[in-house]
């Protein structure tokens, strides 16, 4: 039960959003009863040159008073940045903000971006959103409660609130400003989250929070007071409080932009004052003026920032956005696709200008309109699904894009002289064309999943472009014989045909999903996938690949069973155990199906202990690197007893065979796991400690018994011994586990490494594989990620909780060479908790973690 809640909870929130947009839409349905479509373009058209320019340098002026919000955080963090970098980071992400909505999140990861570019640490990060949240609200209360109390706008009858007068409202708004100013006032102490410290601002901050945010508000609402009619029977006041309210609906509606329930409360508040239609075009005004102007603009200073920042010349910016592409490409070219789609159905829902249905009529013919303006939506509805495969960078969607990209640019053109629709479409396609090398994926596009956000995302473009439909065309009365009127004047009629279309497309696509197979829970492997995986693994060249025989974790096969994933899941992290086990050329693919398993689940994709020459695979995914350590490899090639560095070996191996001491390989351990069970139990218990998992074999009989095993006698009788990790073409050879007994003699594992080191050479294997170092290799530089600074500084202070340095010297014995190893994640905020999560995973619980 509590698993399908999990799987339900994601969903309710889209679906709860979509019910009051709804809502929203029908309330604009009422209040615009006595309007027509042609009305609201009939206003728009008449908007006075002079009162359009102001708008627009109030938006500039707006937008420019919001990167004061990033520069008073600059300030109350300490960090110095130039101001043209804060601008930058601040404009595209309000833009994006004011616009997409979702809570800041989307504005709040481009300034992540940005600003961890600029070496900005994840909690400097944090610290600068969480100041810009506080202040743009700040003003928002403060000046909004002053205004319902002082001025409180006259609340319609058709709206019912459950308290008479809106002063309640703003008292309540007022609450949490107080309590903000008092706690600051009387509090000295930083607030500690955590191992984080955040330092409380000082009145001199607070007044300029309150300032700029205030002014950013009234600023907001000018642009929206000046595009309304001349004559103003409103004071800005008042227009104000009902600016206010209509942006705390918006906001707690969760709908991105407040769309459609900002407009409602406009309408229902205003329509004493203008008429409908007036009203209605002057909020398409503001929209397209304080929303999409800023968020077109933010959109090439984003693509451009590197250009613009580094000033070195068209070839170094083109090589400099070449590193960023093929991270950004496939996720603005799907949204660009979407919008595109969403371009197209509200292209087909509203009435062709009876300008361009004079020349139509004279140079196409009726059926080849009728079928372009049908086929036209129907690209339309694809487009929005196709969208979701380009983000994936599937090769299949790239190539449908293109076909219903160029096929959109003709049926435009001959629906309806749509020219400018059919520009974006082809500025789209030419875009798509420069891109081609960022989709290389093979899978199957009809089997791609769509997330909750998604689904929400199509449907609200669904439900807008019926609406708009539906209302353009109310005064056409219904009838059966509309389905079957075809002439050039017929808009109607085509949009009712069209939307069955899309729907039945829609629906089609929805079925498909419904009907496909469920996707399977992460169960341990069967015996039919040990076995799978057992070929796999000896065809791998990686020696850590043996731990897909522990049995513990599930496995991800690809498509041609030739490569798998081995992972655990623990809290949100989906965490795959090294990099795919495999042939190379299955590897990406492969990565890609492990990201799309986590999505269906809403879990983290993570990457544990990868290799440097892999890195680009989980880069293209959007995910965050951060070197974990470093992996001991000894060349075997020209490995020597010889010479004064290898000295204390010959001294050793002398001793210990001085002592009675062998080494032997065994090749069927069956016999002596009795004795081996025996000689871990002790060591275990002698050590204190558990066994461990996930990236750490453990003892169980049928895992050791599929390996060689190394044994050190003494006597005859075993004293320690290790399980053999090798691979097919005897690339490398490792060990697992590395037991003994406690009276086995000082130095025993080192004779055990010694000669496993000198039977590897002798067998032809090109490495030994010693294992990873910790935290080692990360270097304490000012200029540093802090990930980087604080692991280390806990491999240089760490020696209480953990050997680092003693486990680098110890390797270091042997002369290897050095690899980086990496952890790929989401990152930012939430590597705390992927971090822990790993942990436990591998300590099998939290008890693990906090114990032996």
């Amino acid at each position: 039960m509590l698993d399908r809640l999990k799987r339900i909870a994601p969903f309710l929130k889209p679906v709860i959003v979509l019910a009051l947009f709804a809502i929203a839409l029908r309330v604009l349905q009422e209040t615009l009863a006595r309007y027509r479509y042609r009305d609201v373009v009939a206003y728009i058209s008449s908007l006075p040159i002079d009162q359009v320019i102001l708008a627009v340098v109030l938006t500039l002026l707006g937008y420019l008073v919001m990167t004061g919000y990033d520069t008073l955080a600059f300030e109350y963090i300490r960090h110095p940045l130039p101001y043209r970098k804060i601008a930058l980071a601040s404009f595209i992400g309000y833009a994006f903000n004011n616009t997409v909505g979702l809570s800041g999140l989307v504005g709040g990861s481009l300034r992540y971006r940005l600003y961890n570019a600029w070496r900005l640490s994840a909690v400097e990060i944090a610290k600068v959103i969480a100041f810009c949240t506080i202040s743009f609200w700040l003003g928002f209360v403060l000046l909004g409660g002053t205004l319902f109390i002082a001025s409180p706008p006259e609340v319609p009858t058709a709206v019912h609130l459950p308290f008479n007068s809106v002063r309640i409202l703003g008292i309540i708004l007022l609450i949490p400003a107080a309590a903000y100013f008092l706690w600051i006032a009387i509090r000295r102490e930083p607030v500690r989250i955590r191992q984080w410290e955040f330092d409380l601002p000082t009145f001199g901050l607070f007044v300029a929070q309150v300032t700029i945010s205030a002014l950013d508000w009234v600023i907001a609402a000018g642009v929206l007071y000046i595009l309304l009619p001349d004559s103003l029977p409103l004071t800005f006041t008042k227009f104000l409080s009902i600016f206010f309210l209509a942006q705390i609906a918006g906001v707690a509606s969760n709908v991105p932009g407040g769309l459609g329930v900002f407009e409602a409360i406009i309408l229902l508040f205003l329509a004493p004052f203008f008429s409908a239609s007036a009203i209605l075009g002057s909020l398409v005004a503001f929209r397209a003026i304080y929303y999409l102007l800023p968020l077109f603009v933010a959109t090439i200073l984003l693509a451009t920032r590197e250009t613009l920042e580094k000033r070195e010349g068209v070839a170094r910016a083109w090589r400099i956005f070449g590193r960023w592409a093929p991270g950004i490409a496939p996720n603005l070219l799907a949204f660009t696709t979407f919008v595109g789609g969403a371009v197209l159905l509200f292209s087909g829902a509203t009435p062709t200008l009876p300008s361009r249905l004079h020349w139509l009529r004279r140079l196409v013919p009726l059926p080849i309109v009728e079928i372009s303006h049908f086929f036209g939506s129907i690209a339309g509805a694809l487009l929005l699904l196709i969208a979701r495969g380009l983000q994936r960078r599937l090769d299949a969607a790239y190539q449908l894009a293109v076909m219903v990209l160029s096929a959109g640019i003709v049926l435009q053109i001959f629906k309806g002289g749509d020219f400018e629709e059919a520009v974006i479409l082809a500025i789209m396609l030419f875009a798509l064309f420069a891109s081609r090398r960022h989709f290389y994926r093979k899978a199957s596009l009809v089997n791609e999943s769509f997330g909750p956000g998604w689904i929400f995302a199509i449907l609200l473009v669904l439900i807008s472009s019926a609406w708009l439909g539906f209302f353009s065309y109310k005064y056409v009365a219904y009838s059966n014989d509309l389905w079957w009127r075809f002439q050039f004047r017929a808009d109607a009629p085509r949009f009712l045909r069209a939307g069955v279309g899309v729907l039945a497309a829609m629906l089609i696509v929805a079925v498909r999903h419904l009907l496909r197979p469920a996707i399977p829970e992460p169960d341990p492997p069967t015996i039919e996938e040990l076995a799978l995986a057992s070929a796999i693994v000896k065809s791998d060249t990686h020696s850590t690949s043996n731990l897909a025989l522990l049995g513990d974790k599930p496995y991800l096969f690809s498509e041609s069973k030739r490569a798998l994933i081995m992972y655990g899941v623990e809290g949100r992290s989906w965490i795959a155990m090294g990099d795919p086990v495999g042939p190379d050329d299955e590897k990406s693919e492969l990565i890609w199906k492990f990201r799309e398993l986590c999505d269906l689940h809403a879990g983290w994709p993570v990457f544990y202990e990868i290799e440097r020459k892999h890195l680009h695979f989980y880069l293209d995914l959007g995910l965050t690197l951060q070197k974990i350590g470093e992996e001991a490899r000894v060349p075997l090639e020209d490995f020597s007893l010889e010479g004064g560095t290898r000295k204390w070996m010959r001294k050793m191996q002398r001793r210990l065979e001085g002592e009675g001491c062998c080494f032997e390989i065994l090749q069927d351990p069956m016999p002596i796991l009795p004795e081996l069970r025996e000689i871990s139990d002790a060591w275990l218990a002698e050590k204190k400690t558990r066994e461990k998992g996930f990236s750490l074999g453990f003892f169980a009989e049928k895992y050791i018994n599929q390996f060689q095993v190394a044994v050190v006698r003494r006597g005859g009788r075993i004293v320690s011994f290790s399980n053999l990790w090798t691979t097919g073409h005897k690339e490398e050879l490792s060990v697992d586990l590395m037991r003994h007994r406690s009276d086995a003699p000082n130095g025993v594992m080192d004779y055990m490494f010694l000669h496993l080191i000198l039977w590897g050479q002798q067998q032809g294997y090109g490495t030994f594989n010693l294992g990873m170092a910790p935290l080692s290799g990360l270097e304490n530089r000012s200029l540093g990620t802090v990930w980087n600074r604080v692991g280390a500084l806990a491999y240089q202070f760490g020696e209480n909780f953990y050997n680092f340095q003693g486990l680098r010297q110890y390797k270091e014995k042997f002369d290897p060479l050095w690899e980086p190893m990496y952890l790929a994640s989401p990152g930012g905020l939430a590597l705390p908790r992927i971090l822990t999560n790993l942990a436990t995973l591998i300590s099998g619980g939290l008890r693990g973690v906090v114990a032996k």
